[in-house]
């Protein structure tokens, strides 16, 4: 029998006992690997990769993607940051402005955000009835079955885990360390008000979620990106992308 998540139980940090060195040359080891794949699944041209990335903020969104895929090629690959919609993108449904940078065939997509802000956020805040979020989650599972069946897209999801101690000491860290002080954003804080609510939304969408989300411990960087590689390097794996063969010339 399936149980609900409950995100309160899933843990935040890496294991005990794991030796940081060991994990980080495994994970290196992976992430040229997922390169290596990433090339055959270009040159195959058949099929896609979509590759979700969500969490509160300062979760690591960007720095997982960039340990996961960092030894992949410019041409084949992209991302996408989703933020406030824009005026023409509300004027349309709300899966609109996703649809058009799914990724083609042949092609990996990074989504840092995503359509499942639309059932976040927005909840949080209780822009709509509740009634309406569920026809959204609907639509959402509708969606994501399209992707995968039409349009021959694999589809990972990440929940970057992170606990409310560490955010707030990485929030902390924006405003003192010049280097990071430009992802600062006073909004951050604002939300961070409201983490028990942001909590219940989260798992709601990972408990209504048709294709199955993976949830990642955020605290540890180094651990972090490892199960995040770790997914993508055994999702590609399977899909076993090949090399185009050439035809035999035909000698009439």
């Amino acid at each position: 029998m399936y149980k609900p998540v409950k995100i309160s139980d899933l843990p935040c940090e890496a294991p005990q006992g794991l030796k940081k060195n060991d994990v980080e040359k495994e994970r290196e080891e992976m992430a040229d690997a997922i390169g290596e794949m990433q090339r055959l699944l270009y040159a195959e041209a058949k099929r896609s990769l979509l590759v979700i990335f969500q969490g509160m903020d300062a979760a690591g969104k960007d720095g997982t993607a960039g340990a996961v895929f960092r030894w992949c090629v410019p041409h084949g690959i992209s991302a996408y940051s989703f933020k406030k919609p824009t005026p023409l993108e509300l004027a349309h449904d709300f899966l609109w402005r996703a649809h058009v940078h799914t990724p083609e065939k042949g092609y990996i997509k990074i989504f840092n955000r995503s359509y499942y802000e639309d059932v976040l956020i927005q909840r949080v805040h209780r822009w709509f009835p509740e009634e309406h979020f569920e026809l959204r989650f609907k639509a959402i599972n509708a969606f994501e079955e399209l992707l995968s069946f039409d349009a021959h897209t694999t589809i990972i999801k990440f929940f970057l885990n992170i606990s409310e101690k560490r955010q707030g000491e990485k929030l902390r860290e924006r405003l003192v360390n010049p280097k990071k002080q430009w992802k600062h954003n006073a909004g951050d804080w604002e939300e961070r008000k409201h983490w028990g609510t942001y909590m219940a939304c989260y798992e709601d969408v990972i408990n209504k979620s048709v294709i199955p989300w993976h949830v990642i411990p955020a605290d540890d960087e180094w651990y972090r990106n490892y199960c995040a590689t770790k997914v993508v390097y055994d999702t590609l794996k399977a899909m076993d992308p090949q090399r185009p063969v050439l035809s035999a010339p035909r000698h009439d």
